[in-house]
């Protein structure tokens, strides 16, 4: 392994080892109240990966049930993004296509480099054995169809590239937001150079995470809720105050929260980064302030400026699409990699289905209405 690799490598270890001591053999219900899953990790090329084994009908966030992601959550985001006269057909398309999907079990699936979060962060592909890590994950495996998401070919192709080589089958989820070079895009955009001054201007104080009492980690997921459950869908992972505080206790979630005067904590982030690779999967901010306090610019603003202290790429998932994109944010469509030739011919028809609708169908309204 080469000299320049080695500590993005090692830290991804020991991000790793700190995800298993919380999670494995733990009821992850604890941290997340709608995921039913077991947490295991696997090994290749020295390095571990936490793996979740999803229970079949337990209805879990989309984070660990493919099934969720494809249907019901799908019909959510249609609902909510998509031009009612095109909204209600596809809907009624989607709900089709979940009856098929749970018939053939698209739902007994195991996903590996999962971290409970909607963008999951990739160590460097080099010295991985992609052939050897099929037959592993099959003979570990053999009744579950096997799933690495959080895929895209600006920051990912060694993956997607090896992947496809070794069997696994490409299906588009999704299409996230990066950011490549923040100067540039400050350069650029004049409201980002807006967004970051609101850093300075605010009147609300900054506080770092290992500052945070339990009454903050308490607020910091009912702010959460307000945004991704509230405002977007309750299919998002539900992460309780314990996921929130055993998280950033432990190294893996840098959080910063944003108090009034009264001492309340108003607005909250916490950054998950593995080597120059940034994402906020944590956010939250009280949603019945108006718009003119800017709490979600001032978030926004905190995770790019950390970026860019960082040198780092940030990818700021999906969401907020005319957002992040007035602020340089280049779309990029984001892949799950599936093996299922060691499974019936059924649930492998259905995926090929799957990967053909989302292809054709799916891309393309991501695209047109630049979700």
């Amino acid at each position: 392994m080469s000299e320049t690799l080695y500590a993005p490598q090692q830290r991804f270890i020991e991000l790793s080892n700190a995800f298993s001591a919380l999670h494995t053999d733990v009821h992850t219900q604890h941290y997340v109240r709608n995921i039913d899953a077991c947490v295991q990790s696997v090994s290749f090329g020295g390095l571990p990966f936490p793996a979740t084994i999803n229970n079949t009908g337990s209805e879990n966030a989309w984070v660990c049930s493919p099934l969720t992601t494809y249907s019901r959550y799908a019909v959510d985001e249609t609902r909510r993004l998509i031009p009612r006269p095109l909204a209600w057909p596809l809907c009624g398309f989607i709900r089709a296509v979940d009856r098929r999907l749970r018939d053939v079990g698209l739902d007994h699936a195991v996903s590996v480099n999962n971290w409970l979060l909607s963008t999951n962060l990739y160590p460097s592909a080099e010295d991985l054995d992609f052939s050897a890590m099929r037959e592993a994950l099959k003979s570990r495996w053999p009744h579950h169809a096997i799933w690495f998401r959080s895929l895209n070919y600006v920051q990912h192709a060694d993956w997607l590239h090896a992947l496809e080589h070794a069997g696994f089958e490409l299906i588009p989820t999704r299409q996230v937001y990066l950011f490549h070079d923040i100067d540039r895009c400050a350069a650029n955009h004049q409201n980002l150079r807006r967004d970051l001054k609101l850093l300075d201007t605010t009147p609300l104080h900054r506080v770092a995470g290992h500052t945070f009492t339990d009454l903050d980690f308490a607020e910091s997921e009912r702010l959460y809720g307000l945004l991704y459950l509230d405002k977007y869908s309750r299919l998002n992972p539900q992460y309780t105050a314990a996921f929130v505080k055993a998280w950033q206790h432990s190294g893996l979630l840098d959080l910063t929260g944003f108090r009034d005067d009264t001492g309340r904590l108003r607005a909250v982030i916490g950054l998950f980064a593995q080597g120059r690779l940034v994402s906020a999967p944590f956010v939250g901010y009280d949603t019945s302030a108006p718009a003119s306090e800017g709490l979600y610019r001032l978030l926004m603003a905190h995770v790019l400026s950390a970026t860019r202290e960082r040198t780092g790429m940030l990818n700021l998932s999906a969401g907020a699409a005319h957002f992040k994109r007035l602020r340089g944010g280049e779309p990029a469509i984001e892949y799950s990699a599936v093996l299922s030739g060691h499974l019936p011919q059924a649930l492998q028809r259905a995926l090929r289905h799957l990967r053909f609708l989302t292809h054709h169908i799916g891309v393309p309204i991501m695209r047109r209405f630049q979700l």
